[in-house]
């Protein structure tokens, strides 16, 4: 007799749907699938099936399974499926992952790289995962398995959500087995399955045709022999489950209640047996069978969990080698356990319903005394509890009823989860030590509990809960809990308000913890106070809040030497210079360059790579060179510092934008904005949409501007920093070549009130550039008010540059001085030498004040201008540099070829390019004087058109002729 099914019985649709997941996974059409279950409804059996079939096509295969000893483990079944490509010798080439490898670190720790400091976003993790597995189907499409997550951490579940929605394009399959239970994780599978994201088989009990056909496969006869009374009995005690259908067959004939005869098998007696005591009195027998040693030896096992090392049972049960092994090969025989051959050294139960059924059968204390023993043993063996035994040995001290321990064991272990980056299991760990620990322990011991529990809740995204902390620090003051930690809590809270966003709450949280230190606070605790302070105030709404984030910063820096503390003191150069970008952009780069060296000093990697990266913007926007911004992206990479390197990359998105480099730029940032969006980063999603906002402006794209930008509010970018650029730096300039000067007008206005409502450390939306030159050119401003404006370091900045320039020249050459204001604009054009669009759109409205004040060579600049502007599609703006070519008597080329801008069916009716441009305003219901202004012509030649149009288009009056103009959609326009 078999003691196991020897084939799948009842799983028809099951193993269809299994190799047809296996099959896409060849053909690069990555799948996801979820078993999901009661135990010992088949799930395991399920599994083995899949890998099985996997081997047999020649992929590879990746199994992990969840933490089945003490608390949850972080990652630990996706670090156990990884490691197997160690263990396997013929893993991938590390360096195709680039960046991501180091990420990869945090689960195999000999992947990861020396610089690596940083620990990456489980979304970064999760990429860096969904690579791997790119890189390793590369040759052989995988099969990754994942089992038992029913109980499995938070960010092994963020890790699988990621990859079930990303992995179609990915040659692998994910397989994903947990029970039934509500929780977490079925909301996930769920959740998947829904938006149809990954295929949800749910197993169901066998039917009772289906258990007569699992007996006779165990039995090894047709169907037909399997005595019915056998079936029926089987039948009604496993309720239809496989695994106790199994265990109670064993029982009967392990207990001479069925028995092999010459006519087939027969049964001996009544059989009298019960479920779930059918299962207990199942593997209680085999287990009696194993004697006393055998039944300790595998009851000190079962405390340990689902699977159990050697070496802890070695020195819990105290048996010498060679009869420990005896033991556990009877329990093989016995089918009670089988060797866990990925890890050497390792036991495991044939099924978790097995360890739970011994456990069941230990009286309290004597599984007390077991787990205190198996504590001890741990502790022996590895003092300092790496990885995953800190959470054992909680675990086993609090079966032990050793309270106090058990919750110093687990904060420990949320404290190592909070520093991996596992915020979802750390708040878990700490919450429940937090807990444990709530009386009879000293109050210094529930402090440092509280201040590790603080800002795992934050990094979680937990800020009630932690503001709801606030009634237990004041239990801890009342408690006699010292002022100096009193403070530090406080200042903690200050950080998860920080984080929050809640500014005001943050500054009152600081208040409080200085005046709990008073006058004699040490500097270490200054330091820290004054930083958070100052990145807080630059965020209230407060008339000198620049000045006071100044004072604090360095102040902090200060204190920071004196320590001294190299992390606040980097933190606050940083700042610092951040703040210093704007006035001078000398003491901006002195800054960062204090931060940069403070942090190579004391070895600090990644904020080094902060400073290198702050430095290479600087340079950025002063000269508008992007040399230094691309080494520093490679630096960022190398280290591992992914998000960093997402950050230079929009930056240098947008530099492609201002150059004209309009293609390059649309590839870059689309592929930017995926990325970015599948990691969940959302400031640079923000970004990204803003530049591309910027880049249709500058095109000329209105719609495609309109959006970005509501994509862009649809994020979330409504009281962002990036969200003046939508309107000073795209919106503003898509009018300027619409020729609608009061339109670009209002957009610099509202990007001046949304810089007003939220602090910006962004200066390129047109207060200290484009704004200038317009109010130059409108009346508006005069030489004083330049000045006061161009004090700023943000004016030299090369953009912005570009534009006071000609402002400038504007200025001068109204107020006579005609040398000045021809020297300004040859600087105007030097800075803008490598921003063809800012160089011409300049020309064209420097050209402008020239005409009217009559100074330098409006002819030559215009000429210059229309060229370009014709040759880039820029009607508008070409037409009015035509128009003010005649105004002053020159010249003006004849564009012929702008025929082909008319669509198909106005050029049957005759009508003209000319024409075509006054019917193109008329959908704006602008009036005659208003598009003359626009084109360049007198309203009389508008009116002119407009009767013309009126006629050729058979349109009964102007207002029908506008709703005429109105209704050509982008379909019948070829531009």
């Amino acid at each position: 007799m078999h003691t196991r099914a020897p084939v799948v019985v009842g799983r028809d649709e099951e193993v269809r749907v299994l190799q047809q997941v296996l099959a896409d996974a060849e053909a690069r059409r990555g799948r996801a699938v979820f078993l999901v279950g009661e135990p010992g409804i088949g799930k395991t059996r399920l599994a083995r099936f899949a890998a099985a079939g996997a081997f047999d096509r020649g992929m590879r295969v990746l199994r992990g399974r969840g933490s089945t000893i003490g608390p949850i483990v972080p990652f630990r079944p996706l670090a156990e499926a990884l490691m197997s490509l160690l263990r396997a010798g013929d893993g991938p080439d590390l360096r195709e992952l680039g960046p991501y490898r180091s990420a990869l670190g945090r689960l195999v720790p000999e992947w990861g790289v020396e610089e690596q400091r940083q620990v990456p976003s489980v979304v970064v993790l999760a990429e860096a995962v969904l690579r791997l597995l790119a890189v390793v189907g590369r040759d052989r499409p995988c099969l990754l398995v994942l089992e038992d997550l029913h109980d499995a951490d938070a960010e092994t579940m963020a890790v699988v959500d990621y990859l079930v929605d990303n992995l179609d394009q990915v040659p692998a399959a994910l397989l994903v087995t947990t029970r039934a239970d509500p929780g977490p994780t079925l909301d996930v599978v769920r959740l998947a399955a829904q938006r149809e994201a990954g295929v949800l088989l749910e197993l169901g009990r066998l039917d009772e045709s289906q258990v007569r056909r699992m007996v006779a496969l165990c039995l090894e006869v047709d169907d037909r022999r399997v005595p019915d009374e056998v079936v029926e009995r089987v039948w009604a005690d496993s309720a239809g489950n496989p695994f106790v259908v199994e265990e109670i067959l064993h029982g009967l004939v392990n207990g001479n209640l069925l028995a092999r005869g010459p006519g087939g098998w027969q049964v001996l007696g009544e059989l009298r047996i019960g479920v779930p005591s059918a299962l207990v009195r199942s593997i209680a027998h085999r287990t009696d069978r194993l004697g006393p040693q055998g039944r300790e030896l595998l009851s000190a096992a079962a405390v340990l969990g689902h699977r159990f090392p050697l070496s802890v049972l070695r020195v819990v049960v105290g048996m010498d080698d060679r009869t420990m092994l005896s033991h556990l090969h009877a329990g093989v025989a016995a089918q009670l356990v089988t060797p866990d051959e990925p890890v050497p050294d390792w036991y495991a139960f044939r099924h978790p319903m097995t360890a739970e059924a011994l456990l069941a059968q230990l009286p309290p204390p004597h599984r007390a005394e077991l787990a205190r023993r198996t504590a001890d043993a741990v502790r022996q063996l590895h003092p300092d509890l790496p990885g995953e035994w800190c959470a054992l040995v909680a675990s086993l001290r609090l079966d032990a009823g050793q309270t106090a321990e058990a919750g110093a064991l687990l904060a420990e272990a949320g404290r190592r989860a909070l520093a991996d980056g596992a915020a979802g299991s750390a708040v878990r760990l700490l919450d429940h030590a937090h807990r444990l620990l709530a009386s009879g322990v000293d109050v210094s011991v529930r402090a440092e509990v509280l201040d590790s529990l603080l800002p795992a809740l934050a990094e979680a995204g937990q800020f009630e809960r932690a503001f709801a902390l606030v009634d237990a620090v004041a239990e801890l003051s009342a408690a006699g809990l010292d002022r100096g930690r009193r403070a530090d809590l406080h200042a903690r809270l200050a950080m998860v308000a920080n984080t929050a966003g809640r500014w005001t709450d943050a500054i009152a949280h600081v208040g409080t913890a200085r005046t709990l230190l008073g006058a004699d606070a040490d500097d270490e605790r200054e330091a820290r106070l004054d930083a958070l302070a100052a990145y807080t105030t630059m965020h209230l709404d407060e008339p000198n809040r620049i000045e006071a984030t100044e004072f604090l910063a360095r102040r902090a820096v200060d204190a920071a030497e004196r320590v001294p503390l190299p992390e606040v003191g980097c933190e606050a150069w940083q700042l610092l210079g951040v703040l210093a970008r704007e006035r001078d952009l000398g003491e901006a780069a002195e800054c960062f360059g204090r931060a940069r060296a403070l942090a190579e000093e004391h070895g600090l990697t990644i904020p080094r790579v902060h400073s290198v990266v702050r430095q290479a913007s600087l340079a950025w926007l002063a000269d508008g060179s992007p040399a230094e911004l691309v080494e520093a992206r490679e630096e960022a990479l190398r280290v591992g510092a992914i998000n960093l390197a997402y950050n230079v990359d929009c930056i240098l998105g947008l530099d492609m934008v201002l150059h004209g480099h309009y293609g390059e730029a649309a590839d870059r940032l689309a592929r930017i904005a995926a990325d970015t969006r599948r990691l969940q980063l959302k400031h640079l999603t923000l970004y990204v949409l803003m530049a591309q906002a910027t880049a249709a402006a500058h095109q000329g794209r209105r719609a495609e501007v309109d959006a970005a930008i509501e994509a862009f509010d649809r994020v979330g970018g409504v009281g962002s920093q990036e969200r003046p650029l939508c309107f000073g730096l795209a919106r503003a300039f898509c009018a300027l070549l619409e020729e609608d000067r009061a339109a670009a007008g209002q957009d610099l206005a509202r990007a001046m009130a949304h810089e007003a409502e939220t602090p910006t450390v962004y200066h390129l939306s047109g207060r200290h550039g484009m704004r200038l030159l317009l109010g130059a050119l409108s009346g508006e401003l005069d030489l004083d008010g330049y000045h006061a404006v161009t004090r700023s370091a943000a004016a030299g900045m090369r953009w912005n540059r570009v534009f006071a320039r000609f402002a400038l020249a504007v200025l001068l050459g109204r107020a006579g001085r005609e040398a000045e204001a021809a020297r300004a604009v040859r600087e105007a054009r030097e800075a803008a030498s490598s921003f063809p669009l800012a160089r011409n759109l300049g020309l064209r409205l420097v050209a402008e004040g020239a005409v009217a004040d009559g100074w330098g060579e409006p002819v030559a600049w215009l000429r210059t201008a229309e060229e370009y502007f014709h040759q880039a599609g820029h009607a508008a703006v070409a037409s009015a540099c035509r128009g003010l070519l005649r105004q002053v008597g020159a010249s003006v080329p004849q564009r012929r070829t702008g025929t082909d801008r008319v669509p198909r069916v106005l050029r049957a009716l005759g009508v003209t390019v000319r024409e075509f441009e006054v019917l193109e305003l008329l959908a704006g219901r602008l009036g005659n004087k208003a598009i003359a202004t626009r084109l360049h012509i007198s309203p009389r030649t508008v009116e002119k058109h407009v009767a013309s149009l009126i006629t050729k288009t058979s349109q009964r009056d102007r207002e029908a002729l506008s709703c005429f103009a109105a209704s050509l959609g982008p379909a019948d326009r070829p531009w």
